[in-house]
């Protein structure tokens, strides 16, 4: 399994209610996809959204965010070196 990063724009003033809720909303499209979403983090001033998961490729990634219901990511990075 790889991890990635995936990254969403345009989400200004997100609340970290709204930010649990896309968390838990992607998350209900983990099963199917062989994904695990670890982690979310949102800048609400710049509307940037960064969402570090596990799974099998950056399409899964993508079809798990909408499998949930969650806004598609507009980029996703593979993350291979972590410390």
């Amino acid at each position: 399994m790889t991890r990635f990063m995936d990254i969403h724009h345009g989400m200004q003033g997100i609340t970290a209610e709204q930010l649990q809720q896309g968390h838990e909303a992607a998350a209900a499209g983990e099963r199917e996809e062989g994904v695990h979403f670890e982690h979310a983090w949102a800048d609400p001033d710049s509307g940037t959204v960064y969402c570090l998961s596990e799974g099998p490729s950056p399409e899964a990634v993508r079809r798990a965010h909408e499998r949930g219901g969650a806004d598609a990511p507009d980029e996703i990075h593979a993350v291979p070196l972590m410390v």
